[in-house]
């Protein structure tokens, strides 16, 4: 937790990953989040992975450092009240975050009718509306039909939901800048970030369109090869696996001096003409050549004898483990200052991470866990809307808010 945004009140009402994704980096960033949802739960509250008494291990994750309001979403006062939430007074407020359709109760039009210098800014799956989640859209820009071995037709999902994950940051950075437009004389406005944009966007930034464009299809699969440079997994001669990354010149000749092969691909470039220290483009062509020689030299050691020499030779490289075996590295979890053992809504005590960024001037603060469902209801409508006890009370006799208890 840092103290950047200290100060600024988020709105969220939304679920899912990049929505809860871009307003919990606000709050570790200092911001107060305030997330509603239907009393009972929104539709990710009890999403998996669980913890052994059926708690939601995901909304632990994504909603730490948030406050939390219960409100039927269902009934005309609560979705009001949502609406009062979302376009409360305040200089450092109007900041709303949602995945809500365009048009609804959540709309631009009425909320800006209720405060004219909101910003909100609006997670979309399909820029026309049309839903559309990671997967649908991942599956739609053709990327698992790049990914997976060779000569293997089937379609391959990846496990991380990166279009949400890049979108939540987009739309955190998007608030931000909207705001300081804002504090310019700029106003309010409407951000939309469908992530059909953001993955079509990404696309083209990293040349997968173009390349496609001037092919005529696009490219094929590679298995573990890294495209258009020298990057593959090799085999240990005890029968550990472990990435080798060459893209720079240096990482290129440390890797050969490491592994004993210099001559053997000074030769190959005599007979080839080429000189792949100069190119990693061409260490990609001729990888099939190249390959068996790393084989061989990989084959030769175990791992135990390769690490050490690779890092004394600067060589870049990874050991490929399971997650069990990186909870326990020190550079990722044991030791890395960004966790924190706390205690979540669950009951459970585990480490969780704060802000993902070091800031070395400031003190980083302690991680907040993620709140009980309703935990600051009456606490938000007092400070926030400014409603006396006996209409929270109210609110709570006729349902339309719900506290930690659900009432």
């Amino acid at each position: 937790m840092y103290d950047l945004l200290k100060g600024l009140r988020v709105v969220e009402g939304a679920a899912f990953v990049a929505g809860p994704t871009c307003g919990l980096y606000l709050a570790q960033m200092g911001a107060e989040v305030i997330r509603f949802d239907n009393i009972g739960g929104g539709p990710d509250f009890k999403r998996w992975p669980l913890s052994p008494e059926g708690k939601s291990l995901y909304w632990e994750g994504l909603n730490k450092a948030k406050k939390s309001v219960a409100i039927d979403l269902s009934s005309s006062a609560g979705r009001e009240l949502a609406q009062r939430l979302a376009a409360a007074p305040g200089e450092d407020g109007g900041l709303f975050v949602t995945n809500f359709p365009v048009d609804g109760f959540l709309s631009y039009e009425k909320l800006s009718a209720i405060r004219s210098d909101l910003i909100c800014v609006r997670v979309m799956g399909w820029s026309d509306g049309a839903q559309g989640m990671d997967y649908t859209i991942n599956s739609a820009l053709g990327l698992p039909l790049m990914t997976g071995p060779v000569g293997d037709e089937r379609p391959v999902n990846h496990v991380l939901a990166a279009w949400d994950l890049l979108t939540g940051a987009y739309c955190a950075f998007t608030l931000v800048s909207a705001l300081l437009a804002r504090m310019r004389g700029g106003g309010g406005r409407e951000i939309r970030a469908p992530l059909s944009d953001i993955g079509a966007a990404t696309m083209a930034n990293l040349g997968f369109t173009a390349e496609t464009l001037l092919s005529g299809h696009q490219r094929p699969r590679m298995g573990n090869d890294i495209f258009g440079a020298f990057g593959r997994d090799f085999t240990t001669r005890d029968g550990v696996k472990l990435m080798l990354l060459a893209i720079t010149p240096k990482q290129w000749s440390k890797a050969l001096e490491t592994l004993g092969i210099v001559a053997e691909v000074v030769a190959m470039e005599g007979e080839l003409g080429v000189s792949f220290a100069t190119d990693e483009g061409l260490r990609f062509t001729h990888r099939a050549r190249l390959y068996p020689l790393f084989e061989r030299a990989f084959a030769a050691r175990t791992a135990a004898e390769l690490t050490p020499a690779f890092d004394a030779g600067g060589v870049t490289w990874g050991a490929y483990q399971t997650l069990e075996a990186a909870l326990e590295d020190p550079r990722l979890f044991k030791a890395n200052p960004m966790f924190q053992d706390i205690r979540h809504p669950s009951g459970l005590t585990y480490p969780a991470p704060g802000a993902m960024a070091t800031i070395p001037q400031d003190v980083r603060g302690d991680v907040a866990p993620a709140p009980a469902l309703g935990q600051h209801t009456d606490e938000v409508l007092a400070e926030v809307l400014k409603m006396s006890g006996g209409e929270i009370a109210r609110l709570h006799d006729a349902k339309v808010v719900a506290g930690p208890d659900g009432r």
